[in-house]
């Protein structure tokens, strides 16, 4: 059983963020069936943000990835709300061996998944149409055709409403743009007024 740190590339760490996937497939050469890798985001700065377990690998022979393989990794611990700095990983490519007890400290820093629980997750949009049907047909266009970094969702926990928040791809964003205003020199700040 092997050990290694294998790098994320950046456009493929932001789709893991936004969609959830039980496994990863990357093409590097390396990690075979049963070893154990941390995935570091190829990104600025470089973030660990979850660890697995290789379900097949891609090498070829002479240790280079066998073009258009892909190894497959199967998520163990995922952890994109609060990835940890990669710092102390000293990387050498897209794929670096490591021994145990650094993949164990690493993998530590993860920490344990938090407790599961339901939550209300909804995606309005008003549309026009002349049927039922066809409002179906078009909220899956519009949903489809704007994706996840245009279309706001709102979550709130089921037994919490009015804590209901509006996320784009993952992080939570503010709609309100009248909060985002900076008052004028001079101007006092809007009060609300109860």
């Amino acid at each position: 059983m092997g050990y290694w740190a294998v790098l994320v590339p950046a456009a493929q760490y932001a789709a893991e963020r936004t969609y959830s996937h039980e496994t990863l497939e990357l093409s590097v050469a390396g990690p075979v069936a049963g070893d154990h890798v941390l995935l570091v985001a190829e990104a600025e700065p470089r973030v660990l943000f979850g660890s697995a377990v290789t379900r097949s690998g891609a090498a070829a022979p002479g240790g280079a990835a066998a073009p258009g393989a892909a190894a497959v990794f199967a998520y163990t611990r995922r952890c994109f709300d609060a990835p940890q700095p990669a710092d102390g990983l000293a990387l050498g490519g897209a794929v670096t061996p490591l021994d145990e007890a650094a993949f164990q400290a690493h993998a530590a820093r993860l920490g344990p998944p938090a407790d599961r629980r339901s939550w209300l997750v909804s995606l309005d949009l008003p549309i026009e149409a002349e049927t039922p049907a066809e409002a179906v047909r078009q909220f899956w266009t519009f949903a489809t055709e704007l994706g996840p970094g245009q279309l706001p969702v709102f979550v709130a926990p089921v037994d919490d409403e009015l804590a209901m928040r509006a996320y784009l791809l993952g992080d939570e964003t503010n709609l309100d743009p009248e909060e985002d205003e900076e008052p004028e020199v001079g101007e006092e700040p809007a009060r609300n007024e109860a």
